[in-house]
């Protein structure tokens, strides 16, 4: 049984939360909802696999690269989605009353972001690659599509916040997998990795 006094503070913490996703919705404009809804897309697994995809035909460090972007993305999903199932926490649109979503959901369960999880795992494992300025890149796009989910409506500060310490675990995780400890030559993978 959890504390009174620690429940109290829970609260006090989740209406901070539920502010900071109203005070983030009064950006709302037209130009506004349409560039999220674009940042939102870069972050759906179609884009991740074109840019893995791209990589990994691009010779050079390419194959590497798109072990690495797959290794993330994949350990991301693997800790965030059950933790959502494990969390329960529900939507904005179905926590909030009134509150509607600007965007489809894929489920029902918020906590933590999927969306960026991967995201930033995938920047925290190109993080210090030579990759010029493609890690910076992702970074800032991770930024991004955190921002567009808590605009979207589709998950609360507090859970952008859970998948972006997800996502940076998993990508520093994947870059000992792949580029510190080449494990992945020991699963199958020696002839898409040259080190």
């Amino acid at each position: 049984m959890i504390p009174l006094r620690d429940e109290s503070v829970w609260r006090r913490v989740l209406s901070v939360d539920e502010q900071l996703l109203l005070i983030v919705r009064r950006w709302e404009s037209r130009l506004m909802t349409r560039l999220m809804r674009g940042l939102t897309h870069l972050g759906d697994p179609a884009s991740w696999v074109l840019l893995g995809l791209a990589l990994g035909f691009s010779g050079g460090a390419g194959p590497r690269l798109c072990a690495l972007l797959g290794t993330a993305a994949f350990l991301a999903l693997g800790i965030s989605q059950p933790l959502k199932r494990l969390c329960r926490r529900q939507r904005p649109s179905r926590g909030l009353g009134g509150f509607a979503a600007l965007v489809e959901n894929p489920d029902v369960f918020s906590f933590p972001s999927g969306h960026t999880a991967v995201a930033f795992a995938i920047a925290a494992a190109f993080a210090g690659q030579a990759v010029g300025p493609l890690g910076t890149l992702l970074l800032a796009l991770a930024i991004g599509i955190g921002i567009s989910r808590v605009y979207l409506g589709a998950h609360y500060p507090l859970d952008v916040a859970a998948g972006a310490l997800v996502g940076t675990v998993c990508g520093t995780a994947a870059k000992l997998l792949v580029v510190e400890y080449p494990l992945l030559k020991l699963l199958g993978y020696a002839t898409l990795v040259s080190f």
